[in-house]
C-alpha cells in the first residue's frame, strides 16, 4: 500500500469512527429524528476535514470530490442510530470513538498540510484544526459550549499529536512511525483527560480589592 492509500485509509477509520461519536453525542444531547443523528454525525466526521480542505485550496474539498468520504460518514452515523442499545452498554464507547478519530485526524490532516508544501507550525494548527473541527461544529448545532472552550483536554491533544507526526520525519523518523507515535501521544493526553481529570491551565482573574 502507498503512503497516500495509507493515509485514505486512515482518514477513513478516522471519519467512520468521528460519525459514530457524533450521532451518538447528538442522540444524548437531544431527541433527534433519523436525520437530524445523520446530520450531525456526517458534520462531525468531515467537518474539520472540510475546513483544512478550504484552508489548503483544495476546492472542492475532497468530502465532494469522492464519494467514499460521505458514504464511510453515514454508514457510521446510521451504525450508531439503529445500534445505539447495543453501544450505550459499552464502557465509554463516546470516549473510544472520540479519541480513535481525534488521534487519526490530527495526524492525517497534518501529513496532508506537509505534503501541501505547508511549514512545520502551519501544518501542526492544520492537523488540530482536521481534528477538533467536526466535533466542534456539531457542538454548536446542539447548543452546546464546544469542548474546546471548556479547559478540559480536546485541542490540546489534537495538536500534540500533530506536532508529534510533523516534528518525527525531521528528526529523522519515518513518516509512519511518527503518524503511530503521533496518534499515540493524541490518543493518551485525551484518555487522561477523562480518566484522570487533566485539564488544560485556567486563567485565575482576582477580583480587584474595593476602595474605601
Amino acid at each position: 500500500m502507498t503512503a497516500q492509500g495509507f493515509l485514505l485509509l486512515l482518514e477513513l477509520v478516522g471519519v467512520f469512527a468521528f460519525a459514530l461519536d457524533g450521532a451518538l453525542t447528538a442522540m444524548r444531547a437531544t431527541h433527534l429524528d433519523l436525520f437530524g443523528v445523520v446530520t450531525l454525525g456526517i458534520v462531525t466526521a468531515v467537518g474539520g476535514g472540510i475546513l483544512r480542505d478550504v484552508l489548503l485550496g483544495e476546492l472542492p474539498p475532497a468530502t465532494f470530490r469522492t464519494w467514499y468520504y460521505l458514504a464511510t460518514a453515514t454508514a457510521g452515523a446510521l451504525a450508531a442510530f439503529w445500534g445505539h442499545r447495543l453501544l450505550a452498554r459499552m464502557s465509554r464507547p463516546i470516549l473510544v470513538f472520540d479519541t480513535v478519530g481525534l488521534s487519526l485526524f490530527s495526524v492525517t490532516g497534518a501529513q496532508l498540510a506537509v505534503d501541501a508544501g505547508l511549514g512545520a507550525g502551519q501544518a501542526i494548527l492544520l492537523g488540530g484544526l482536521t481534528g477538533v473541527g467536526g466535533g466542534t461544529l456539531r457542538d454548536v448545532l446542539v447548543r452546546r459550549v464546544p469542548g474546546i472552550l471548556t479547559g478540559g483536554l480536546y485541542a490540546l491533544p489534537a495538536l500534540c499529536g500533530a506536532a508529534v507526526a510533523v516534528l518525527g520525519p525531521l528528526l529523522g523518523l519515518s513518516s509512519g512511525v511518527s503518524a503511530f507515535a503521533g496518534g499515540a501521544v493524541c490518543a493518551l493526553l485525551r484518555t487522561g483527560g477523562v480518566l484522570r481529570g487533566w485539564r488544560a491551565p485556567r486563567a485565575t482573574l482576582t477580583a480587584p480589592e474595593q476602595l474605601d
